[in-house]
């Protein structure tokens, strides 16, 4: 039986979207008694438009409609079988936006990459010499502050400076585009990497919803495939290395903010990471919230407000301090993926997020895009 949620989470107020073979169209999703419900209607046919309310927690504790299925049933249909009832990803039409080097621990990595143009067999040297020069100075750093500002001139001084210093300790956050609107998978699906890669890794982050005002509404899981060594050729690959088919998964479902859950939770959310191969290997990570180096709401005004508007609303990964270091085949090369790669990625209050790794060439086409969205719903009479 396939568990996304414990008996104690199922008491949070959750939003989703599946494919519905019946409307041959997604339907938005709530889940209560392990039953997801179609809430779907003319008032609101989108997730984005409960985003959008005033109070979408009340919305949707009170929203009625048809059962669809017993999730634990629903989570185990082919997401490529457009003939049966599954998970989507929780967002429609918001923006999909990412927060980069946002844990100053895991910044060092990101140097690292930089500093090793790629190339894992040099990445462990690196490390041992940037640890020699700061120690473990960068334990609960604030970006921005001095303490941060004495990190950056120590590295600088040993040459090696790197941009990634200024974006993760700086003033500034990173916030980069994810993933396309519409395109990013859910629970079960497979997740893709880019065939030209040979050093990448899972990141497990949270994923805030936020709606066009800018008021944090609920969050979820997410994966942000991480191809390490096309971003550390150079920066200016980031959306290389970052936006491909399949290479964003967000999910189960968007617990919405209520009196049981809220922003404080996501504050001190730890998540779990495990990572199981077909050749026996197995990885078990982490990344606490309480190191994050930038708060959640700092990163949502850095991202939307006068300077940058989102009519539709944003999701946003957070970031990770998940850095993969422990070897898997060559020492000193640390961890990649391998084709079949099962990724679960959890957190007490969201659930458990599970995909398997691919290529993004032989992973589902992303073809259902927003034309074929608004033509759906308007066959539907929902607008």
């Amino acid at each position: 039986m396939t568990t996304l949620f414990t008996d104690a989470e199922q008491n949070g107020l959750f939003l989703g979207r599946v494919w519905n073979p019946e409307v041959e169209g997604p339907s938005v999703v709530t889940l209560r008694d392990d039953q997801l419900i179609d809430i779907t209607n003319k008032t609101a046919p989108l997730v984005r438009d409960i985003c959008e309310m005033e109070n979408p927690a009340e919305y949707v504790r009170n929203a009625t409609g048809p059962v669809l299925g017993a999730l634990a049933d629903i989570a185990t249909a082919p997401v490529d079988d457009q003939d049966r009832i599954h998970l989507l990803a929780p967002c429609d039409l918001q923006s999909v936006k990412a927060c980069g080097v946002t844990f100053a621990a895991s910044m060092l990595e990101r140097v690292i990459e930089e500093q090793a143009a790629g190339d894992p067999q040099k990445a462990k040297a690196i490390r041992d010499r940037v640890t020699e020069v700061i120690g473990t100075s960068l334990a609960n750093i604030k970006a921005g502050s001095p303490e941060a500002q004495s990190v950056k001139a120590a590295l600088i001084a040993e040459g090696m400076w790197s941009q990634y210093l200024e974006v993760g300790i700086g003033p500034d956050a990173e916030v980069f585009s994810k993933a396309q609107i519409l395109s990013s998978v859910g629970y079960g699906a497979k997740v893709g990497l880019h065939p030209i890669s040979t050093w990448n890794n899972p990141e497990p982050e949270i994923v805030l919803t936020v709606s066009s005002k800018g008021r944090i509404v609920g969050a979820a899981l997410g994966n942000d495939v991480n191809l390490r060594d096309i971003e550390g050729r150079s920066a200016l690959l980031l959306s290389k290395a970052k936006d491909n088919n399949a290479s964003c998964s967000i999910g189960p479902m968007i617990r919405l903010f209520d009196e049981g859950f809220d922003l404080d939770d996501v504050r001190a959310a730890e998540l779990t990471l495990t990572v199981s191969g077909l050749d026996g290997f197995e990885l078990t990570g982490h990344s606490s919230m309480k190191e994050i180096s930038r708060d959640p709401e700092d990163l949502v005004s850095q991202t939307l407000g006068r300077h940058h508007q989102y009519p539709d609303g944003i999701v946003l990964f957070l970031g990770t301090l998940f850095a993969p270091t422990q070897d898997r085949d060559i020492p000193g090369e640390g961890f990649t993926h391998k084709l079949g790669d099962v990724v679960t990625i959890s957190a007490p209050g969201l659930g458990r997020l599970t995909n398997e790794v691919q290529l993004s060439t032989t992973c589902q086409e992303w073809c259902f895009g927003v034309s074929h969205l608004m033509r759906n719903l308007a066959k539907r009479g929902l607008i």
